[in-house]
């Protein structure tokens, strides 16, 4: 019972580092696959197949190497010389990453309930503080909050819209349709590398991490699939920041409040997981109390929040996801430690 209760927790980090601000808004999944209509579903299908072999293999490889943070991780991958090159690059990408969040916990209250962005801001990083104070026990215990929650409402929601899909036309895929699923997969393993990696080496047992990451992948590619769905029964679906919770007004109003919070929890679980990897490379780098360095992270990240979410998103995901396509490409072609 004890390893299946490890198994569900590597699972649930997983899906909760993947799914941010664009993947539970829905804005992330339009721009990637449900822009391009019905072969977007295929491609869903690839990324999923993707995130089960990549990212087990991913954890499998750090704990045989006993990497505790990512930066071991890179340089066993690109060598050491390049690897820290790349870590560094990859603190700014992940501060980015990480900014894109906070800014999309604005646009939750801004939209949604038509209070300030800065307020939610604001309490949203009153609210990573305290949970950043436990560590990667604060990580566990949200994600094993959150995630159940969003499974179990993104089902729910395509039950009740799926009879919606008739009719609806699909356009041909252009070739950036082509690589959605590389590009995506490719960024968001890129960025779960800083809590998936210290998580696999102090689970320590292989057969544990490699379920956790095969259940962790088969979610995320269901509730892609899931969400996709829905959003295929939207209209004008490229006008919404939170497309998402436009098909929930319509269709599924009573819960509406409920939603919201599980949006929300989405954003902040992934909020977290950037938190923990930016204050664990400034740990390398500088001495200082983990408060103080955890105080300067959240406050380099409300400077930036401030560019706004919309345009954080659609310029810094697909760069990074092409970015990032060199490092699956090594995370494929090194051999796993013996």
């Amino acid at each position: 019972m004890e390893k299946w209760s490890r198994v569900m927790q590597i699972a649930f980090v997983y899906v909760g580092t993947v799914v941010g601000a664009g993947f539970a808004t829905g804005k992330e999944i339009v721009q990637f696959f449900t822009q391009y209509g019905v072969f977007g579903a295929i491609t869903i299908l690839l990324s999923g197949i993707l995130f089960i072999l990549l990212g087990t293999r991913m954890m499998v490889m750090a704990s045989r190497l006993g990497a505790s943070s990512y930066k071991q991780l890179n340089d066993y991958l690109f060598g050491r010389t390049a690897g820290s090159i790349v870590s560094g690059v990859m603190f700014f990408v992940l501060f980015g990453v990480t900014s894109v969040m906070l800014s999309g916990a604005g646009a939750v209250f801004d939209e949604q309930l038509g209070w300030s962005s800065q307020l939610g801001i604001l309490l949203t990083i009153v609210f990573a503080f305290l949970t950043m104070l436990f560590g990667l026990k604060g990580i566990l215990s949200i994600n094993t909050i959150v995630v159940p929650m969003m499974i179990f409402f993104s089902f729910s929601l395509t039950a009740i819209v799926f009879k919606y899909i008739e009719g609806i036309s699909f356009s041909l895929p252009t070739f950036p349709a082509f690589l959605s699923p590389l590009s995506y997969v490719a960024f968001n393993l890129a960025m779960a590398q800083v809590v998936l990696v210290p998580l696999a080496n102090e689970v320590k047992d292989e057969r544990v991490i490699r379920l956790g990451g095969m259940l962790g992948g088969a979610f995320l590619c269901l509730i892609l699939l899931s969400s996709h769905i829905s959003l295929l029964t939207l209209p004008n679906l490229l006008t919404y920041s939170i497309p998402m919770a436009e098909i929930v007004k319509t269709s599924f109003a009573p819960l509406y409040s409920f939603y919201l919070v599980i949006i929300y929890g989405e954003i902040f679980t992934s909020l977290v997981a950037g938190i923990f990897g930016l204050q664990r490379q400034l740990e390398a780098w500088i001495r200082l109390p983990k408060t103080v360095l955890l105080f300067i992270v959240l406050c380099g990240l409300y400077m930036i929040s401030l560019f706004g979410y919309h345009a954080l998103l659609s310029v810094l995901y697909p760069l990074f996801g092409y970015i990032s396509l060199l490092f699956i490409f090594l995370l494929f072609y090194r051999k796993i430690p013996r």
